[in-house]
Order: C-alpha cells, then sequence, then structure tokens
C-alpha cells in the first residue's frame, strides 16, 4: 500500500491558519515577548490541528538533510528492542548515520512527547515500535516530512513502511501446536495487554484459535505491569492456585515462560508431562535452559537491519513480512 507523506508543515502555515504573523507563532512557541491569552489559545490550536513540530536545527543543516534516525521505543529491559536497535544500527553506522532513542515504557502519551522531541530535530526517519498510535503521534508523523518505519507487527495499517511480522498470525500457529500436541486445558499468563498491542494481538488471536476448535481457555492471569522473569513466575503461581488441573500454559513471551519454568522447577512439576509451557520471542536465554524452551522466534536483529536499509534507499511506502520460525523445543 503506497502512501503519499504530507510535506513538512511550516511555522508560515502556522501563522496563516492563526491569523497571526510568523513573528507572533514565534514568540507564543518561545513563550517569550508580548502577546494576549486569546493570541496564545489560537495559535496553539493551529498548531495542534496542522501537526506542527518547531524546527530546532540551524536552517542550513536542515536544508541540507538530517543524517538522524530516530527511534521510539517501548523498553531497553526487554531484549526484543536492544535487538532491533543493532541490527539498524549496524546498518545506518555504515552509511554514517546517527541514530538516538528514546523510551516509552508503553505509555502513548510518554510516545507522543517523545515524538514530538525527536520530530524537532527534523530527522531523516523516526522508527517505531508497533502501529498503534494516539491521534497527536500520527498527525505530527504523517506532517513532518520525513521517513517513518513501524517495526515488528503488521496486523493493521501502516503511515508509510512497516517492517516485521504478523503477531496474529505467531499465536494461531502457538495454538495450533499446542492442540496438535494433544493440550486441551491451555491457559495463558501474560503482562499488560492494553498498553502492550502487539501482546494483546497475540492474546486475542490464540483464544480464538483455541474456540475455533472448541477448546476455549481454561485459564488467565495478567499482570498489569511490565513483562520480567519475576511476573511470569509470580503470574504461574497465582493461576496454578485458582485452575490446578491445567496441561499447558501458553506466555505472552519468553522472559515470563522463563519465570513460569523456573516456578516448575522449584516445586517438583514435570515438564512437559504434568505441565507444558509455550513462549514468544525466541531469546537466546530461552535455549540454554535444561530443556530448551519451546516458542516463537521472531528476526529481531533482521527487522532493524531492513528498517534502516529502507530508509537509506528511500524505498516507496511499503510492507516488508519477515515471517517468524516456531522452535518445538522441550517445554511443549
Amino acid at each position: 500500500m503506497n502512501i503519499k507523506l504530507q510535506p513538512t508543515v511550516t511555522l508560515a502555515e502556522v501563522a496563516e491558519a492563526a491569523g497571526v504573523g510568523e513573528s507572533t507563532v514565534s514568540r507564543v512557541l518561545r513563550n517569550h515577548g508580548s502577546f494576549s491569552q486569546k493570541t496564545h489559545d489560537r495559535v496553539m490550536a493551529a498548531v495542534e490541528r496542522l501537526g506542527y513540530v518547531p524546527n530546532r536545527i540551524a536552517g542550513a543543516l536542515a536544508s541540507a538533510g538530517s543524517r538522524l534516525v530516530a527511534f521510539v521505543i517501548p523498553s531497553l529491559s526487554n531484549i526484543v528492542f536492544p535487538d532491533v536497535l543493532r541490527g539498524a544500527g549496524g546498518v545506518l553506522e555504515a552509511s554514517h548515520y546517527q541514530s538516538v532513542f528514546a523510551v516509552t515504557d508503553y505509555d502513548p502519551g510518554r510516545e507522543e512527547a517523545m515524538v514530538a522531541a525527536m520530530l524537532a530535530w527534523r530527522p531523516s526517519a523516526v522508527m517505531l515500535a508497533g502501529l498503534e498510535h494516539s491521534e497527536g503521534t500520527a498527525k505530527m508523523l504523517r506532517a513532518s516530512g520525513c521517513r517513518v518505519v513501524e517495526l515488528l507487527d503488521l496486523d493493521g495499517t501502516a503511515l508509510d513502511l512497516a517492517v516485521g511480522f504478523s503477531n496474529a498470525a505467531a499465536a494461531r500457529a502457538s495454538a495450533e501446536f499446542m492442540l496438535r500436541r494433544g493440550y486441551r486445558r491451555i491457559g495463558y499468563v501474560g503482562h499488560d495487554l492494553v498498553r502492550d498491542t502487539r501482546a494483546g494481538k497475540r492474546f486475542a488471536a490464540f483464544c480464538a484459535a483455541l474456540e475455533a476448535e472448541g477448546k476455549p481457555l481454561a485459564g488467565r492471569e495478567i499482570h498489569a505491569g511490565a513483562s520480567s522473569v519475576e511476573a511470569g513466575r509470580l503470574g504461574l503461581e497465582r493461576l496454578l492456585a485458582r485452575v490446578p488441573d491445567l496441561d499447558a500454559i501458553y506466555f505472552s513471551n519468553d522472559d515470563m515462560a522463563l519465570g513460569g519454568y523456573f516456578l516448575c522447577m522449584a516445586r517438583g512439576i514435570s515438564i512437559p508431562s504434568q505441565l507444558a509451557i509455550f513462549g514468544y520471542n525466541g531469546l537466546d536465554m530461552a535455549r540454554v535452559t535444561p530443556q530448551p524452551l519451546s516458542t516463537i522466534r521472531t528476526p529481531r536483529v533482521a527487522v532493524g537491519q531492513v528498517a534502516a536499509q529502507l530508509v537509506l534507499d528511500d524505498a516507496p511506502s511499503q510492507t516488508i513480512d519477515l515471517g517468524f520460525e516456531l522452535i518445538e523445543g522441550e517445554t511443549a
């Protein structure tokens, strides 16, 4: 799907929309000098309506084109995002581009603020995780004039470029695998499904796949915060206390699954004969447990590499599906 990006919104356009001079707009944005509250409100309304972002780079540099690429990512504690940065960084550095990043903690409001801050430096491209953003974020990105790359998800409509895989398809593959292995009392342990929209899509698709086969989810435990090994361990402990007859658990990611694995080891629960465990992401540490984790391996480094190359090539708007790999492992 080809989408033509809108040109950068200028100070002059904001001034025209607000019915004031450019110098007045400048004073309002810098909050310096003389202007009335009414004028302030008109200018800020025009800024919000047009998605204008102030340019903090000197005019000569901005007109020559920035060699800056901005990354706005949800987390650094989850190795998924550093892997993406590592892949993209190697490609960009080889072409003398500079990477900068901001972390949102899965907060859409913080993502909007970070995008505004990054766009103020007029980067060549902005890369973000996922396809879901606030209306303000999407408006700014469309009006920025720079390339926009959305990463790690293809279940939706991209603003410009998208590189990743279908989270829904990965969840369906996971459910089908577990059903083929004969598991029928399947539970779920996960983290915040509202903020982490990709985990939310996987959960919905997994449940739908089970229901389609007449084997609805037998129980769930969802941690309100971010994913972690500890959250996975505590989540499985709470779920088994309520629903002790489960024969398999689908975790929102490998961090959570490893926590569940450690709980089983501590309690002497045999894996997979008493309880099967299935994760998501295919992290390196999940391969070196006594029983390698059954999971979905995602091409995180490749996502970063391909995304960076698309920016360098000034490729037309498109979606690149890099797929995923189901790892049978030994825990399911």
